[in-house]
């Protein structure tokens, strides 16, 4: 029985399309890689588009680190409408004029939506209750409640503001922890302010290091196979570490080698001929391998 020859390992920075699930994505790329190793760093919902980040090969053990990086997005809320997905997507349950909601009450609802709070998903999250999840229970007309959880907005900004009847329309920039639901957000905007809200539009603009300036969409992808190799997207997204022969040499055998000062975290280690050798974080002074990438 013979082994499989490994591909080329990198990532694909992908500006998704709308109506496009991530799995979706994902799909198509391992059509395109030749591969099953595949996986992406980070759900978008099919609404929305933009910054979609998948590890090919190897890379796939990258994907769990990068996935708790910041994120950045823009975005439309309407406000005098509530949703039973909290975006364009759901049922409107609830409307109220938004007619007189000013610029001084928006302000200081996005402001109290900024920085650590406590966020409750949105009930059509992939978050799981009792192994099924969320948007499954809420399919099957299941009345249930989801626990807050912490997350910090670094920055919640309107960029314009428009009237449309008894709506208001938001454009918005967010930039945000991992786990932050920009619907959540544009929920409860709409809830602290008595008239309801939900989300119409969503691009993510940003994951950690990979904006869409590095993006392809996917006909550019179906022309030329573009990926970013894995030594150049983990230099990109850890602090990194240039270690010796020696330390190369115990490290790629998976030893705990005693470490020099490095930033908390995962750390990207290379060895002198600039090839990835792992992850690793500092635990009692010494190399805690996250992740190996040794031949």
């Amino acid at each position: 029985m013979t082994s499989r020859k490994e591909g080329p390992s990198g990532l694909v920075i992908v500006d998704k399309p709308g109506g496009l699930t991530s799995h979706g994505v994902v799909s198509r790329l391992r059509r395109l890689a030749g591969t099953r190793r595949v996986g992406h760093a980070g759900t978008l919902d099919p609404m929305a588009t933009g910054v979609l980040v998948i590890g090919v090969e190897k890379a796939t053990r990258l994907l769990g680190h990068l996935a708790l990086t910041e994120k950045e997005y823009t975005a439309t809320i309407r406000l005098g409408q509530a949703t039973v997905t909290d975006d364009a997507e759901g049922e409107v349950t609830e409307t109220a004029s938004a007619a007189g909601v000013t610029r001084e009450a928006v302000d200081a609802g996005i402001a109290a939506l900024t920085g650590p709070i406590q966020q409750v998903p949105s009930k059509v999250s992939a978050i799981k209750v009792g192994g099924v999840r969320s948007y499954t229970r809420v399919r099957e007309g299941e009345e249930f409640e989801l626990p807050a959880r912490p997350v910090t907005v670094s920055s919640f900004t309107v960029q314009d503001l428009r009237a449309e009847g008894d709506t208001l329309d938001l454009d918005v920039t967010v930039v945000c922890s991992s786990g932050t639901y920009i619907r959540a957000l544009a929920r409860d905007l709409g809830a602290g302010l008595g008239v309801g809200g939900h989300l119409t539009a969503l691009r993510r603009t940003r994951v950690g290091p990979y904006t869409l300036s590095a993006a392809h969409t996917l006909p550019q992808l179906e022309e030329t196979f573009a990926f970013l190799p894995i030594a150049e997207a983990a230099a990109a997204a850890f602090p990194r570490w240039d270690a010796d022969a020696d330390q190369s040499r115990l490290l790629a055998h998976g030893v705990r080698i005693t470490l020099p000062p490095l930033p908390p975290g995962p750390n990207a280690v290379f060895d002198p001929d600039g090839r990835l050798l792992a992850l690793v974080e500092e635990h009692a002074g010494q190399a805690k391998i996250l992740a190996g990438f040794a031949p």
